[in-house]
């Protein structure tokens, strides 16, 4: 999609720090970070959303690697939380299916916005 962040991200169009890759999914750290570790785990073909068609076998990858990287940014021990906004009423402000690592602090029962 010609005008989506991520996307420009994904063909090195928009400048990211880039944590992991993969023939499928892209990592980097959010330039906005909630808390110390906040990395967002993005599918490298665009789907606007978690209830966009997206085949299984990739929501599972995205998930696994969101896992990897977690063990990578040194949170895996300690806890992290994994979120996915969809749509305007769930806060998505980017409209490319994204999973946000949150990791590095106690984080509250509820984070409210994330995107």
């Amino acid at each position: 999609m010609a005008d989506c962040a991520f996307c420009m991200i994904v063909q090195r169009q928009l400048p990211a720090q880039i944590v992991y890759e993969d023939e499928q999914v892209l990592a980097f750290k959010d330039i906005n970070p909630q808390t110390p570790v906040h990395v967002l785990v993005v599918p490298k073909q665009h789907y606007d959303h978690i209830g966009a068609d997206v085949p299984e076998a990739l929501l599972g990858h995205l998930f696994r690697v969101a896992a990897r990287v977690a063990g990578e940014q040194g949170v895996a021990e300690s806890g992290y939380r994994l979120i996915t906004n969809c749509g305007e009423d769930g806060r998505q402000t980017v409209p490319h299916l994204h999973i946000h690592l949150l990791g590095g602090a106690l984080l509250p029962i509820s984070m409210g916005p994330a995107d």
